[in-house]
Formats: C-alpha cells, sequence, structure tokens
C-alpha cells in the first residue's frame, strides 16, 4: 500500500504506553513512510499530573523500541525533544503531524512555528480519544493514579 506522506511526524511523552498511544502511533505508520518521534525529556514532565510516577526517559525509549519491534516498524527515528514544539519547527522535509483530538492544538502550534520560520505548514492527521471501559478516555495521568490498566480496564481496589 502507498502511503500518503513521506515523512511524517509525531510526539508526547509516551508514559505507560496504553491503547490511545498505540492508535496514535499505527496511525503515523499507515499514513507515513518514515516517522519522526518526538519523545519528550525527563524535564519536560515534571508538571504533569503524578509526575513523581511518570517512567524515566530511558524506560518510555525501551518501551516504544518495544512496540516497534513487536508490530514489524523500521522506519522511524526517536528523537528527544526538550519543548512542545520540539524539532518539528525546523525540519523542512516534513509533510504531516499526527495528533489525538486533545492535542490538536499543539499542531497548530507547531504550524505556526513553522511558519514563522518560513517552511510550509504540516498537514494534520487527527485521530479520535481511544476510551476507557469506564468511559473517560484512557490517559497516562489516569494509570498513575491507578485508576485503570493501560487497556483501559478498571483498576481493582484493594478492600479496605
Amino acid at each position: 500500500m502507498r502511503k500518503k506522506y513521506r515523512k511524517v511526524v509525531v510526539g508526547g511523552t509516551f508514559d505507560r504506553l496504553h491503547l490511545g498511544h498505540k492508535a496514535l502511533l499505527r496511525k503515523a505508520f499507515e499514513v507515513g513512510k518514515y516517522v519522526y518521534v518526538g519523545l519528550t525529556a525527563d524535564e519536560m514532565v515534571r508538571n504533569k499530573p503524578h509526575a513523581d510516577k511518570i517512567l524515566p526517559y530511558k524506560l518510555r525509549l525501551r518501551d516504544l523500541l518495544k512496540f516497534f519491534e513487536v508490530n514489524g516498524y523500521s522506519n522511524y527515528r526517536i528523537i528527544k525533544i526538550h519543548t512542545a514544539i520540539g524539532f518539528a519547527d525546523k525540519m523542512k522535509s516534513l509533510d504531516a503531524i499526527v495528533v489525538s483530538e486533545e492535542t490538536y492544538k499543539g499542531a497548530l502550534i507547531v504550524n505556526r512555528a513553522r511558519e514563522e520560520r518560513g517552511l510550509k505548514p504540516l498537514e494534520i492527521v487527527t485521530i479520535g480519544i481511544v476510551r476507557s471501559s469506564l468511559g473517560a478516555k484512557i490517559s497516562s495521568s489516569l494509570i498513575r493514579a491507578g485508576l485503570i490498566d493501560p487497556l483501559g480496564n478498571p483498576r481493582k481496589r484493594d478492600s479496605p
């Protein structure tokens, strides 16, 4: 199957790699011939909910690499990012950015930064929110809080 874009970018913390992350990454590989993954550096996650429980960069990188290997993905490059925009406003050759409905505004910020540097804006590919069995979106925050597992199932609470 011919890919729609030559080079796409996707970014995130990718803590506790869950179904939402996997849907985002699969979409990136589905539409892009080559995928650049911006993985947030540890200093970027300090203000996130339950930041003390976020896995260190090295472990998040390991989990991404394992996911790519299991799924047979080989045309990618993971780049550590230190800002929300990362490298997306500097790489002229990028064609598209893959985001969720929730992070769509981030893609607009990336495109504004690209235009300020004289680069063409990226096509924005958006996926829907992946919901847990509780109805809420699957998020690393809910996983870190112990409310759901990475598949979106409720965590069993210990009895008092």
